[in-house]
């Protein structure tokens, strides 16, 4: 067992915003919190949203989608979601679980890995990684 916090990132289909947020806290983060993510409705990692990542230096291939009811029992400490529809029906987490609510625009145009749209995960990209890092510093 680890005493280290619990943190969820939470977006609707966990395939590009809560992934790339996983990545990055898990990365600046080293090992200082249990990191994960999940979606209201889960689908795939987006193939862009690992492009982008991996232009970075961060690799999220192994990353799962996965439904954030399956987090319910898991002790999760701090519940971040990612987009507005995600905090609307994030379920409430037993005991004292911290929520946070960042929102964040959607990259997501399809599921084409089509280059026109890198410059929109790159800039979701950035932007989770300024968000990261000013709630590390506020910690």
């Amino acid at each position: 067992m680890t005493d280290r916090s619990r943190v969820l990132f939470v977006c609707t289909g966990n395939s590009c915003r809560s992934q790339m947020a996983e990545g990055w806290l898990r990365h600046l983060a080293d090992d200082r919190y249990q990191v994960f993510s999940a979606g209201s409705h889960p689908s795939r990692v987006h193939p862009l949203a690992i492009q982008v990542m991996e232009e970075a230096g961060i690799d999220i291939r192994s990353h799962t989608s996965d439904f954030v009811d399956d987090y319910l029992d898991k002790k999760i400490d701090i519940v971040i979601t990612v987009c507005d529809a995600a905090r609307e029906v994030c379920p409430v987490f037993p005991g004292k679980a911290q929520r946070i609510h960042w929102s964040i625009d959607d990259p997501f145009t399809g599921w084409s890995a089509n280059p026109a749209d890198l410059p929109r995960y790159r800039k979701t990209r950035d932007e989770l990684r300024t968000k990261i890092e000013t709630w590390l510093h506020l910690c």
